[in-house]
């Protein structure tokens, strides 16, 4: 096998970091600026809608009976399908309405005295806005696979940017972790991009690696092998005997769940026609619980406010309420047959595999969540990192390159191709997107080659 010399295996590495940051900066840039919103999100959202989402402490809240009829009647055609119970005695519920056009709303009510103080469409919001575009660039399917890209690729520039940041020769590590403030030009940027890079490199990976398994490809991948190996889903999930299974997935049925249960099979109620009358009469039909008797029947199961509660659709549908606290060893999720309240489903963190656990805890620790305002402030200085380094970094290739050329490292030699395909090929195999568009970026990279000189 040919062995790359340390120059040649320097500028290998700096031709893929070269291309791989002009391509992905901008995306890094966006994940940045929203990942920062949305980690203060619940500050945000009482700043700009405090109207909405603190009232006056109530003692003994209405019925949700109450609450979801008075969050319908404001909305013309409306019918809920969600609510979100309060988290302290001075904040509101959250009633997920879908008006009479199909427009999906969030109506708050007073959990005291019943009154809706207002609604919106969650994507139209600062903070809606950030966590759709932060998780697909509100492109759907697309836009998921776009981000996912960008973030494996991520790592890549992390790990190729820490190799030729690392000092050599006669530089000690001191003078490439300070950013040379009084220099001018290229210099100056080159150091506060490698200072940057220095000292949030580790934060940034954890930032990326932690948010993978909601990736689509990704995430499918590691959850698969979880599901195989009996380290993702729940116990109940492999034993689909206690569950009633149907068609749909948990998160297909509700919109959202834990990751560990997104693929578990939504439990159905039992036959509603089943009672037979009396001397051979017609089937009577069973009368549904009611959400308060479902609230009830939650209350008495251990489940606490707050929690987000499904309510069933159709007539074979459950009642589904999880809770989603900071720290997700209190994570819990409790189903009830809207028919007989009967429990079908009750699985808590405890019943995770190993795999579910750790992406659990790392997505709250991703979302500043775990240790509050500590947590939000460093995942804060890993947004900001990112953000700088998307910036610094194309900046740094613009004032190097010669005018009307793109600037790009000079490839390298077939012999010396060699052993870096096989470096490319364990990065694909790690990250399965990296991989399919690597072939993309060597025909680009060809043809790149023919029509510009290269940088030297």
């Amino acid at each position: 096998m040919a062995r790359i010399a340390t120059p040649a295996l320097y500028r290998a590495v700096w031709r893929w970091h070269f291309y791989a940051g002009l391509i992905v900066a901008p995306f890094l840039l966006i994940l940045s600026v929203t990942g920062a919103i949305y980690l203060f999100n619940d500050e945000i959202n009482d700043a700009l809608q405090a109207e909405k989402r603190i009232v006056a402490p109530h003692a003994t809240p209405l019925p949700l009976s109450r609450l979801i009829a008075a969050a319908e009647a404001s909305v013309p055609g409306g019918r809920a399908t969600r609510i979100d119970t309060w988290s302290a005695p001075d904040r509101s519920a959250q009633a997920f309405v879908t008006a009479g056009d199909g427009t999906a709303l969030r109506v708050f009510v007073d959990p005291g005295t019943g009154a809706t103080l207002g609604s919106h469409v969650y994507e139209r919001t600062l903070v809606g806005f950030a966590d759709r575009f932060h998780g697909s660039l509100m492109l759907g399917t697309f836009g998921d696979g776009v981000v996912e890209l960008a973030a494996c690729w991520g790592v890549v520039l992390l790990v190729t940017g820490l190799y030729l940041w690392w000092p050599r020769g006669a530089l000690r590590l001191g003078d490439v972790l300070v950013p040379r403030l009084g220099a001018r030009g290229r210099p100056f940027w080159k150091s506060l991009h490698g200072a940057v890079g220095a000292w949030t490199a580790a934060v940034i990976l954890f930032l990326i690696l932690t948010g993978l398994p909601w990736a689509t490809v990704w995430g499918g991948l590691l959850r698969a092998g979880a599901d195989v190996a009996g380290v993702g889903y729940p116990v109940s999930h492999r034993n689909h005997g206690a569950v009633p299974p149907s068609t749909p997935t948990l998160k297909q049925a509700t919109g959202e769940a834990p990751w560990a249960l997104e693929n578990e099979p939504m439990p159905s109620s039992e036959d509603h026609a089943g009672h037979h009358g009396m001397h051979g009469t017609a089937p009577a039909e069973a009368a549904p619980i009611g959400v308060d008797r479902a609230a009830e029947l939650l209350d008495a199961a251990g489940l606490r406010h707050p929690y987000r509660l499904s309510l069933p659709t159709g007539a074979e549908g459950v009642y589904s309420a999880y809770t989603y606290p900071d720290r997700p060893q209190g994570q819990r999720t409790v189903q009830l047959d809207q028919y007989s309240g009967r429990v079908v489903n009750d699985v808590g963190f405890a019943d995770y595999g190993v795999v579910a656990k750790a992406v659990e805890l790392g997505v709250q620790l991703h979302m500043g969540n775990y240790f509050g305002v500590a947590n939000q402030i460093v995942m804060l200085l890993a947004c900001l990192g990112a953000a700088a380094l998307s910036i610094t970094g194309p900046i740094m290739w613009w004032r190097r390159r010669p005018k009307g050329e793109l600037g790009a490292p000079r490839p390298l030699r077939p012999p010396q191709l060699k052993t870096l395909a096989l470096i490319t090929l364990a990065l694909a195999a790690v990250f399965p997107l990296v991989g399919a568009s690597l072939l993309g970026a060597f025909v680009l990279d060809r043809l790149l080659t023919r029509r510009t000189p290269a940088a030297r």
